[in-house]
């Protein structure tokens, strides 16, 4: 037979009586019987819990970040600007409100190709065998007819020919970041990131940039007549330039939109200077595999790049749906 003083003992233990009410605010939702208000909708994420707090908490860092004027990196993958994204980033760079891009080479080539066309909404499910017949990369759910790439294509040729004239005739050997500013200045489309980067002199790092269709043009470049073999892309003088940065700014903060070198590039650099003072990560990656990629502000804080956990925040979420949320709470105007 169960004895019952026992019984209600264990429960008063672990349920019960015992127990310690934790400081802390309350968990609540936003109240849509409300007249709706959004910037009182964003303010509720603080206190919904789950990756919507950590998003809540991303929000007040990069306010912070703007009310002690950190040193802002920027940094984000080619997924990005194949996405709409690629308009939330010009906005920020059009208004000045980060001071560093540092990003891949397609995320580069795709928004000067959206110069010229835009990408077409598609579908996840869309047979591959199928897009190719028809002349479709896809992009998860975005298609990119080839037709951009040809145009692409034909822009940088005629590009790179004054590129390699220029260090002909001068002998400086063009970084990244210098070629990136040279194609800034070439499109005239004010929805463009790297327009506005060029007319605000603010610098782009790619030191992958042959790691797309820019390396595969600058392939046929040299490849195609020997006339050009000499041209060359000046990646060392660009690592110097980043690292200047972060050492001459009295606080830095890094958001990073996604993984891979874009994350560690960005906070590599800061290493010199101690770490960086705030970090917001938005990343669907997990630290499990112990890639970069997924890595934890913390674990970023063990090698010195980021100087501590109070300041930092990753939010597990797809940047997509998060950044603008960030973007709205913490630098809309």
């Amino acid at each position: 037979m169960v004895d019952e003083t026992k019984v209600k003992e264990a429960f008063d233990t672990d349920f019960g009586t015992k127990s310690v009410e934790p400081e802390g605010a309350i968990v609540k939702g936003y109240d849509f019987n409300k007249t709706f208000e959004f910037g009182e909708f964003l303010k509720a994420y603080s206190v919904t819990g789950m990756q919507a707090s950590n998003l809540g908490r991303a929000i007040e860092l990069a306010k912070k970040m703007r009310e002690e004027k950190v040193v802002i990196y920027l940094a984000y993958n080619s997924n990005m600007v194949s996405s709409g994204l690629r308009e939330v980033i010009a906005y920020l760079v059009k208004n000045k409100m980060v001071d560093v891009l540092v990003t891949t080479a397609g995320g580069v080539e795709e928004d000067i190709m959206k110069t010229m066309k835009p990408f077409i909404m598609g579908d996840f499910k869309a047979p591959g065998r199928e897009l190719r017949a028809k002349g479709i990369n896809r992009i998860g759910n975005v298609f990119v007819p080839n037709d951009r790439y040809a145009l692409f294509e034909k822009f940088m040729q005629p590009f790179l020919a004054k590129l390699l004239e220029e260090q002909r005739k001068t002998g400086h050997i063009f970084t990244a970041s210098e070629i990136i500013r040279k194609l800034g200045s070439e499109v005239k489309d004010e929805n463009s990131i790297y327009y506005w980067a060029t007319k605000n002199n603010i610098p782009v790092f790619c030191p992958a940039i042959t790691d797309g269709s820019i390396g595969d043009i600058i392939y046929f470049f040299k490849a195609s007549d020997k006339k050009n073999a000499d041209f060359k892309v000046d990646i060392a003088e660009d690592m110097v330039r980043i690292v200047n940065i972060a050492l001459d700014a009295k606080k830095t903060g890094m958001i990073v939109l996604g993984g891979n070198f874009i994350k560690h590039h960005t906070a590599n650099a800061n290493l010199f200077r101690g770490g960086s003072d705030y970090a917001i990560y938005i990343s669907t990656e997990t630290e499990e595999g112990g890639s970069d990629s997924g890595a934890t502000p913390d674990e970023a804080v063990s090698w010195g790049k980021l100087k501590g956990k109070d300041t930092t925040i990753k939010v597990f979420a797809d940047a997509t749906i998060a950044f603008p949320l960030l973007v709205a709470g913490a630098f809309k105007e």
